[in-house]
């Protein structure tokens, strides 16, 4: 009997089935249907955690919607009134629609008591980048996961910080292909701009932040590329070399295409480091690392999630 589930359910591993019969499977569902959201149902596919029991947005017709259809997943074009309406047990929604709509959908969905993973720059819950601060984000009901800039560079700015004492100028250029940047993200570059600044002050607790994007054009698309830029009074390089081979690593556990590519460097007070960010080519080009890194951060957090209830 439970092979035939196993088979006909599309489950990639018994381990996964063994988790939905003792029903222990974390229930999640998508709200947005574009690439982003297409992308996320694809790693859930392979989470032995994790069971995406909706798949929500507005046009069934969409190319995520036919896509979730053919893998059997249960699609809905109501939009938040399918959570409002739904009688399912839905323990964790990833929202990938817009800043704006976020901050409709984020009351909504505390008051039905589900948690929110926001992959927006909207800023409502607490910023969550895995590598930095994970444990203390699992209490929370509605996490951000800031931005690609803002994952990308993150955990740079905090190992900056925890070795280099007092960061004066903190700046974050990140250059990505054009044809990564969708609508909803060029619609959202004040809210990326803003939201990538305040996470990297709060993370790094520099007195004054910059954020940078780079749409580059160029042919054959550019993996994505973020620099670190930090003006310190005291650099330690060698402590921070020792910090970030421990740092470095607990991005890769999740994003494993993320790699520094040079530095650290000092050169007139200033250090500069750069990471190259290579996605893993579910649904989206492996060259959309910015759009990779933030759906594997929101993997990660979920998987943490039903970890913890399970536990």
């Amino acid at each position: 009997m439970q092979k035939i589930l196993w088979k006909s359910a599309g489950f990639r591993s018994r381990a996964t089935l063994g988790l939905l019969l003792s029903g222990r499977l974390f229930n999640v569902a998508i709200l947005g249907t574009g690439n982003i959201g297409t992308d996320l149902l694809l790693k859930i596919q392979r989470s032995v955690y994790l069971s995406c029991i909706a798949f929500v947005g507005r046009s069934t017709q969409s190319a995520g919607m036919i896509k979730a259809q053919s893998l059997g997943v249960r699609c809905s074009d109501q939009s938040i009134e399918y959570f409002m309406n739904s009688k399912e047990r839905i323990d964790l929604v990833f929202d990938a629609t817009s800043a704006k709509d976020h901050q409709i959908h984020a009351p909504i969905f505390r008051e039905l008591g589900i948690r929110a993973i926001d992959l927006t720059p909207a800023k409502v819950g607490q910023m969550c980048v895995p590598a930095v601060n994970m444990a203390s984000s699992l209490n929370e009901w509605n996490l951000n996961m800031v931005t690609c800039g803002g994952q990308a560079s993150s955990p740079l700015a905090w190992a900056i910080a925890q070795t280099q004492g007092e960061i004066e100028y903190l700046e974050v250029v990140s250059s990505i292909a054009s044809k990564s940047a969708g609508p909803a993200t060029r619609l959202n570059l004040d809210e990326y701009i803003h939201t990538t600044e305040k996470a990297l002050e709060q993370l790094s607790g520099a007195n004054h932040t910059k954020a940078i994007l780079v749409l580059n054009p160029a042919e054959p698309c550019i993996d994505m590329q973020t620099t670190v830029f930090a003006k310190v009074k005291s650099a330690d390089i060698p402590s921070l070399e020792k910090l970030l081979a421990e740092v470095v690593p607990r991005v890769q556990a999740y994003v494993p295409g993320y790699k520094i590519v040079l530095g650290p460097i000092l050169d007139n007070g200033r250090i500069s480091i750069m990471v190259r960010v290579r996605g893993v080519g579910d649904y989206l080009p492996e060259y959309a690392g910015n759009l990779d890194i933030i759906n594997c951060a929101a993997i990660a957090v979920a998987e943490e999630y039903a970890k913890a209830v399970h536990d």
